[in-house]
């Protein structure tokens, strides 16, 4: 929240902080709080209520993650499963073979793992079989036009039947209007 230019969204915020060498520490501060507050939550009650942390491509490629991770949840005492990490499409494609490693790492622990983003970067079938993801997030450009666009209605429908042969859950983005619900 700048004090001239209000509230500043994180499509221009985070490239800077990639840039300037600070998203390790606003990636790390934003996945302490996020279990800070869902702990909170917790202990109002709500204790069916998860968690989902965006990462960005740089983050997910930091050598302590899976620490970081660990201690986050170990520090505000929450199970695992309660924490779904977002990592975009293309940030998962960079380098494979790590990833597949430490998603199924993450996975170990417990924590979801959503591809966020789904269908705008490789879309690549061999991966997602391979890569450990508890749930897809359907990008918000499919939902957009909805319900006037066919070929959107149609993609949606089949991202939708593939996560859910895959025992995936789906989440679809920038859903605003009860059309788009429907």
């Amino acid at each position: 929240n700048h004090p001239q230019r209000g509230l500043v969204p994180p499509d221009q915020f985070i490239p800077l902080a990639e840039r300037s060498g600070l998203i390790g520490e606003l990636g790390r501060w934003a996945l302490d709080e996020a279990c800070r507050q869902l702990q909170a939550w917790h202990r109002q009650g709500h204790t069916d209520w998860s968690m989902s942390v965006n990462l960005s491509a740089l983050q997910f490629s930091a050598p302590r993650l899976e620490h970081e991770v660990t201690h986050a949840l170990a520090r505000h005492g929450l199970p695992a499963h309660k924490l779904v990490l977002e990592i975009t499409e293309s940030a998962l494609m960079q380098d494979t073979a790590a990833t597949a490693a430490l998603l199924k790492a993450l996975s170990t622990l417990g924590v979801g793992i959503s591809i966020d983003d789904f269908g705008t970067g490789y879309s690549s079938l061999v991966y997602l079989k391979r890569l450990p993801a508890t749930e897809l997030k359907i990008d918000h450009a499919f939902i957009r036009d909805l319900p006037g666009s066919r070929d959107d209605r149609l993609i949606i429908a089949s991202i939708v039947a593939l996560g859910q042969a895959m025992g995936m859950h789906i989440v679809a983005e920038g859903v605003e209007t009860p059309a788009q619900r429907d």
